[in-house]
């Protein structure tokens, strides 16, 4: 008996100890690869802005009545009413005052000629845009030409539709301004008292109320400000971006606008990307240089009636695309050596360590040309512990379908 727990001790001592030696598995966390389009994009905040602001200020110096309107307020065109003006007396009005009114006259009709010079060439534009995108829309049914050709004149016909209409609101405006300017000149000349009457200014567009500048009733200097008016509907988007992203963007670039408060994804389309960098402040005190990215919104404005003027959203512009059927994983999941790329596949609870070749890679994930097929499982942030071989545990999945 004594020999028979002795063996047994034996036994289980060099059970123990072979135990102790063998590799013990590790938890990592993985990601499946998972076959899909890999969109690049250039992520920053924007503020949205009415494309046409119009400033009413005051065309005469007299006594103002109480501004009953407030931001919000909706407008119509020659229709309301926004101030009404008692003009001081023209006997009391000197020769310079007169000279002024008569060269705002001058002024607004020169504003109106060119208006309908710009509505002219806007047009021509227009027309040429829509032949050009007609003749695309005909050769890419046939596959005669890049889907990147077909966007770039889709894109140009968008945006002459849009300058057309900032055209024509151009000229209405140069209309009322004439009309306005004329008005103030009549009250710089010499009529009976008993024709004076109080002057009325009403609204160029139809739109609505964004500020008011001045409510309170009282004298007001000619050329005061009163209040801004706009129309919603013509609403932009200003994304400021560092100045070393703004050299990947281009006019007609697809963007994703999110995070404006509503719960579905809005579409946008570069229209501008000024040529002047800024200087800015980071929120870290760090001087940066910027440029300033204008967004057309495509989303109809019916679907984004809560977003107003000034308000904050996040938006990622797309500045390159893969095809839509590559390989893509976690950045996180790659690892250089010797100027190559290896990531770790999961393959049986063992850790293989695979060459890969890569395309595009964007914020969060990367395409894989080589090396990796559709659900491979691979290993993402693994330790400095992991090598080829190692036995693992899967311990959850960091995937985003």
């Amino acid at each position: 008996m004594p020999r028979i727990g002795m063996a047994l001790s034996v036994i289980l001592t060099a059970g123990f100890l072979v135990y102790g030696f063998l590799p013990k598995s590790m938890e990592v966390d993985v990601a499946v690869a998972s076959r899909k389009g890999l969109e690049i994009t250039v992520d920053d905040d924007g503020e949205t802005r009415v494309r046409e602001r119009y400033t009413v200020t005051n065309p005469v110096s007299g006594n103002m009545l109480r501004v009953e309107l407030h931001p919000g307020d909706r407008v119509e065109k020659d229709k309301v009413a926004l101030l009404t003006i008692q003009p001081v007396d023209p006997n009391l009005l000197d020769a310079k005052t007169r000279a002024e009114s008569e060269a705002r006259v001058e002024a607004a009709e020169a504003a109106l000629q060119r208006a309908m010079e710009v509505q002219g060439s806007v047009k021509e534009s227009l027309e040429l845009a829509q032949h050009e995108y007609e003749r695309a829309e005909e050769l890419i049914k046939s596959n005669s030409i890049a889907r990147a050709d077909f966007d770039q004149w889709e894109h140009r016909y968008f945006i002459a539709q849009r300058e057309v209409k900032a055209a024509n609101s151009l000229k209405a405006v140069a209309v009322h301004e004439l009309a306005m300017a004329k008005a103030a000149f009549l009250t710089t000349q010499d009529v009976p008292e008993s024709d004076r009457k109080a002057m009325n200014v009403f609204s160029p567009i139809d739109g609505v109320v964004l500020r008011v500048i001045r409510e309170d009733a009282g004298f007001v200097p000619a050329g005061s400000p009163i209040l801004e008016i706009g129309n919603p509907e013509e609403m932009e988007l200003k994304v400021d971006v560092l100045s070393t992203y703004a050299t990947k963007i281009k006019p007609g670039n697809p963007v994703l606008i999110e995070r404006w408060g509503g719960d579905r994804t809005l579409a946008g389309v570069v229209r501008i990307v000024e040529p002047s960098a800024f200087l800015k402040i980071s929120a870290l005190g760090v001087e940066e240089k910027r440029v300033n990215i204008i967004i057309d919104f495509k989303t109809p404005w019916v679907e984004r009636l809560s977003l107003g003027d000034g308000f904050r959203v996040e938006a990622k512009i797309v500045v390159e695309k893969s095809s839509g059927d590559t390989v893509v994983i976690p950045n996180g999941a790659i690892f250089r050596e010797g100027g190559k790329r290896f990531t770790y596949r999961a393959v049986d609870s063992v850790a293989r360590k695979t060459p890969i070749q890569i395309g595009l890679s964007g914020s969060r994930e990367t395409e894989v040309l080589e090396g990796i097929a559709t659900d491979d499982v691979v290993i993402v942030y693994p330790s400095d512990k992991i090598r080829d071989g190692t036995q693992i545990t899967h311990r959850k999945v960091s995937i985003k379908r």
